[in-house]
């Protein structure tokens, strides 16, 4: 017996009590759903009724996202005293370093690097590391290192909060243990690694949990909204909620709320099969879509990021969790209102073009990439401006 995942049961049971969308007669006592799969053969293919249900599934969880959340596009709203911040006045942005990012320069990572334990939460190798001068950082290895490496600078560039990432070409790591649970792969002889992406938490701050898109303090306002925008203006499809969090600065007691994983950007708009499933995938990002829709009667405006799972039609039956899942995050692309999105077009559009190439350049991509993926960086930053 197939088990469902708490999202898809909620979807399910949508599913079987919702008619409105069915051709054909249909009834309470007699969903449209059990209508439907009545109507096949007994001895219909597995797969004709794997798609049916694919069908199914994909119209109507659409619309139970919808109408769970028609309040997502609220005008802006004062974030109450004392619970923390999302966001701060950037101040010069066009004289920001985006070659260092918020750690500048001199916070880099210094060499020799001293492994300290193997990180396996996420999908993507990780562990643990301490420079000569005793920090300790979090090495990303694989797919993921660079798109977060330029994702970071752009948002800390307009004033939203990050933690310190570089990526070095190479680094050696000693003490090495004899099989690393995943990334094995990446590792050279003597313990080097190439085009690593190290990253710690902001300066005087400790992690205090994770945040939700859907439930927390900042819902309805101007920043939140801005950071919604950013996620489908890198195409960062991931969006979970486990990829948030809250730091607490130990000096202030100040929580700042941030996205911390953001390596599903500058790719596909939604979670794809295949090496990388998207993420950072030039030819896709260039090609992909943007906004899908304005909403001039709602003044509100609908973005691509993060679209659907497309491997339901492919996997079948089994992919079901992971494709309710994706559907469920759709909202935070959309009904997003129009001054909201003009505003944090505006405070990009402040980035010199310099600048965002920086951003691309810190991230160890070649000059032709760092152009093509400027040139529609600055593309989507102009289209914000004409909303």
């Amino acid at each position: 017996m197939l088990r469902l995942s708490k999202p898809a049961e909620r979807c399910h049971q949508h599913l079987q009590h919702d008619t409105r969308w069915r051709p054909g007669t249909a009834s309470r006592e007699r969903p449209a759903f059990r209508l439907y799969f009545h109507t096949l053969p007994m001895r219909a293919n597995t797969n004709v009724k794997l798609v049916a249900l694919y069908l199914l599934l994909a119209t109507s969880c659409a619309g139970f996202v919808q109408d769970q959340n028609k309040s997502a596009a609220k005008s802006e709203i004062a974030t109450p005293a004392g619970v923390g911040v999302m966001w701060a006045d950037p101040g010069e942005i066009a004289g920001k370093n985006l070659l260092y990012g918020s750690g500048g320069e001199k916070g880099q990572p210094h060499p020799p690097f001293t492994f300290v334990e193997e990180d396996t939460k996420g999908s993507n190798a990780k562990f643990d590391v301490r420079d000569a001068e005793g920090e300790k950082w979090k090495v990303k290895l694989g797919i993921e290192a660079r798109p977060e490496t330029v994702a970071t600078r752009l948002l800390w560039a307009i004033g939203y909060f990050t933690e310190e990432d570089y990526l070095l070409p190479e680094i050696k790591v000693e003490n090495l243990p004899a099989q690393l649970h995943r990334g094995q792969e990446f590792v050279k002889a003597g313990g080097i690694f190439q085009n690593a992406r190290l990253k710690r938490h902001p300066k005087h701050a400790e992690k205090d949990g994770d945040w939700q898109w859907r439930k927390n303090p900042f819902t309805g306002t101007r920043a939140l909204n801005g950071l919604r925008v950013l996620m489908a203006l890198f195409n960062n499809w991931d969006v979970k909620d486990e990829n948030n969090a809250i730091y607490v600065d130990k000096e202030t007691g100040k929580q700042m709320y941030l996205v911390s994983d953001l390596g599903a950007s500058f790719g596909t708009i939604g979670y794809r099969l295949g090496a990388g499933r998207g993420k950072g995938a030039i030819g896709a990002y260039k090609h992909s879509k943007f906004i899908s829709h304005v909403h001039k009667h709602k003044q509100t405006v609908d973005f691509a990021t993060p679209a659907h799972s497309t491997v339901l039609g492919v996997l079948g039956l089994f992919s079901i969790p992971n494709f309710v899942t994706r559907m469920q995050l759709r909202w935070i692309g959309r009904d997003i209102p129009l001054a909201d999105a003009r505003w944090v077009g505006g405070l990009l559009s402040r980035l010199r073009p310099g600048q965002i190439e920086d951003a691309f350049r810190a991230a160890g991509y070649s000059d032709k990439d760092v152009r093509t993926y400027s040139e529609v960086v600055e593309k989507r930053i102009e289209k914000l401006g004409k909303l």
